[in-house]
């Protein structure tokens, strides 16, 4: 059985978004580690309220596990903590920023020596229509700023190293008193670093990144829609000071399809059949996403724009919970062009047909009448 996480957070299911962030907050604030030393249990606790907040501060992700339960969120971009850094550095709102480390808990941590998350990238996916039923696996190249190779991230010439900041003497802030108040502000020469580089790094001037392109696999999962943004973890730039990485999103568009259109999970093909056809029904052959040719039974008497539901052939559910169908709409073409004994017999069949009005011509007589 998947996790609970309104049980986790200690909240119904009807809970407002803000009495959820004041659930998890209260906890954060009980189970956080430097109020509990070596207590694993703790930790624990702490972890699994990020994830269950993670889930039921998000609008989709909270709509997709009402329905579905743990299940539902496979492919939605769930995120993992790595380290209680992390955590807080997703839901630094609930605090005001990363001054809980600082103030709060008293780590004594300076904003330099917490480092900076790396920056989060962004990218564009083209899949085809018939990979949508199957998923696909796409590599992508793009730039990325890595670490330098030739410093190794200290932005220091080799053989040097970054010094200590003789102005904030290596916090990263300075601190002002006015009156009762004490002012915190980052500091202005080493811009809140703590260090400073007295020979920078040819390379990367100093900078301790250098761009560089990345080839990167992303799984396309089955039933995805066009225009879904997928996240892929700890696929940004690194972070500072080892800081977690950021993350790379990717957004899906699908290429149409000449003869399929996707609604929903079902996938509509209109297929054109001849006047006679309809009448006498017929047997047509179909084509599906996997490529195969089905043979589909057309009833006599079938109506223009008719659809035939073939089960099972449409897309995957993305999260996995059965299949669409594959929709066959027939069109009924009437002729332009007839030969003189294709007319002959069709002047025949009216004049049968006069002697046996359908049921929707009755009704439409009879609604004629009323407003006359």
């Amino acid at each position: 059985m998947g996790k609970d996480y309104y049980q986790i957070l200690g909240v119904n299911r009807n809970a407002s978004s803000d009495e959820i962030k004041k659930a998890y907050r209260k906890l954060a604030m009980k189970y956080h580690p430097d109020r509990n030393p070596g207590n694993k249990e703790a930790e624990q606790t702490f972890k699994e309220a990020a994830e269950a907040y993670g889930v039921l501060s998000d609008a989709e992700k909270k709509r997709l596990y009402d329905q579905y339960g743990e299940e539902g969120l496979k492919g939605a971009g769930t995120r993992g903590y790595s380290s209680f850094e992390d955590i807080f550095d997703a839901f630094g709102d609930i605090f005001g920023g990363g001054s809980i480390f600082d103030e709060f808990f008293g780590r004594g941590r300076s904003r330099a020596e917490a480092g900076k998350r790396g920056a989060s990238l962004k990218c564009d996916i083209e899949i085809g229509f018939k990979e949508v039923a199957t998923g696909v696996e796409k590599k992508i190249e793009l730039m990325r700023k890595e670490i330098c190779d030739v410093c190794h991230g200290t932005g220091a010439k080799e053989g040097t190293f970054p010094v200590t900041c003789p102005y904030c003497g290596g916090r990263g802030q300075v601190q002002q008193s006015q009156g009762f108040f004490t002012l915190r502000t980052t500091c202005p020469k080493c811009r809140g670093n703590g260090k400073i580089i007295e020979s920078p790094c040819k390379k990367c001037g100093g900078t301790k990144r250098y761009p560089r392109k990345a080839s990167i696999s992303i799984q396309i999962p089955a039933g995805v829609e066009d225009g879904t943004r997928l996240r892929l973890v700890g696929q940004g730039e690194p972070g500072e000071n080892g800081a977690p990485p950021g993350d790379l999103y990717c957004d899906v568009h699908v290429t149409p399809h000449p003869i399929f259109k996707r609604h929903g999970n079902d996938v509509l093909c209109e297929v054109p059949i001849s006047f006679t056809q309809a009448v006498l029904g017929c047997k047509i052959d179909v084509p599906t996403l996997t490529g195969n040719i089905i043979q589909v039974k057309v009833p006599k008497g079938i109506q223009n724009n008719e659809i035939i539901p073939i089960k099972g052939e449409g897309f995957p559910n993305v999260h996995r919970y059965g299949k669409g169908n594959l929709l066959v709409q027939v069109e009924v073409e009437i002729p332009t062009k007839i030969s003189s004994r294709q007319e002959e017999l069709l002047k025949e069949f009216a004049e049968l047909e006069k002697s046996s009005t359908s049921s929707r011509q009755k009704k439409f007589m009879e609604k004629m009448k009323q407003i006359s």
